[in-house]
């Protein structure tokens, strides 16, 4: 392996967490951040991270809160897996690495946090590579419902809402995370090393307190961590997002699958449930480009490496 390509696992500590990040490429190259989902990893880049690495970017790859070897610094605080929270992590992560602005990209969970960053603190951002676009929660909204064909892909989340879920996901973590693997991308092979690779990650001692959290408080249904309500007031405003941003949705998406190049980025759903977004619209002011990924469901990283790059190429132009 060439020396620019060879990726270390390093930790370093914010606020809230001693977050462990997998790291890549020349220091001082242009920097790259990639953001996991739920109920994925790191891993998910595997075919992303060399090949920016290569091209002399700095690459950074965060475990999520509540994933593999991420871990709370206060073994007594709340273990939230609220948008506002996972948008601080991911700017404390690059202000304490120092990182300078950097191009984000991110799916699902992590496509909300980078949404995030890049609405709230575009200093921080050259460009954004979102999956399923606009990721940011309408959790006022979120009491409207959907229409029947689309809510039922949900049944996950609302399984999560009650202690039967809560169990269901502890005891059954693999099982369970497994099947959304298979629903959410059902035109992707994957064995079962690729799987177990990932599922590790789901053994950390946080990962059920995070993720039952996250998806109870999306629908208001529990209080966030004090300590964000002021980045969750903002985020409630619907904030525009204005840094460069190519738009990457999974032609074979099973949790929100589009319609077509042209679907409504600005008020999809993003397999989050956050009801009728169109209520109160939000842009991309600087969108380049939308794209629909053929061969790629939710899980869109892992499954079509090459789209990721190509995007991130057009941004560090």
């Amino acid at each position: 392996m060439h020396p620019m390509t060879e990726t270390s696992l390093a930790t370093i500590r914010t606020d809230a967490l001693d977050i462990a990040y997998e790291v890549s490429g020349p220091v001082g190259g242009p920097a790259v951040v990639l953001m996991h989902g739920f109920p994925y990893d790191v891993r998910a880049y595997d075919g992303v991270a060399p090949a920016l690495a290569a091209m002399g970017c700095r690459v950074v790859v965060p475990y999520l809160r509540g994933f593999g070897p991420t871990r709370f610094v206060d073994p007594s605080r709340s273990r939230s897996g609220q948008q506002a929270a996972i948008g601080a992590d991911l700017r404390d992560l690059m202000l304490a690495l120092d990182l300078g602005p950097a191009v984000l990209v991110g799916y699902d969970w992590g496509g909300r946090a980078a949404c995030i960053v890049a609405a709230l603190w575009p200093e921080l951002v050259r460009g954004l590579v979102t999956a399923n676009g606009y990721n940011i929660q309408n959790i006022a909204a979120s009491v409207h419902p959907l229409a029947p064909e689309t809510e039922y892909r949900f049944w996950y989340g609302y399984y999560f809402h009650s202690g039967r879920g809560r169990e269901g996901l502890r005891q059954n973590r693999r099982a369970l995370t497994r099947l959304l693997w298979t629903l959410w991308s059902p035109t992707w092979w994957f064995d079962d090393d690729t799987f177990d690779r990932t599922a590790v990650s789901f053994e950390n001692p946080d990962f059920v307190d995070v993720v039952v959290h996250s998806y109870r408080h999306r629908f208001g249904l529990v209080g966030g961590d004090p300590a964000y309500d002021a980045i969750e007031a903002r985020l409630a405003t619907t904030p525009v997002i204005a840094v460069p941003t190519i738009v990457l949705l999974g032609a074979d998406d099973g949790v929100d699958p589009p319609e077509s190049e042209d679907d409504d980025v600005d008020s999809r759903d993003n397999g989050d449930f956050d009801g009728d977004e169109s209520a109160q619209p939000v842009e991309f002011t600087d969108l380049r480009d939308v794209r629909l990924v053929a061969d790629a469901g939710h899980n869109l990283p892992q499954e079509q490496p090459h789209a990721v790059i190509a995007a991130v190429k057009e941004l560090l132009v």
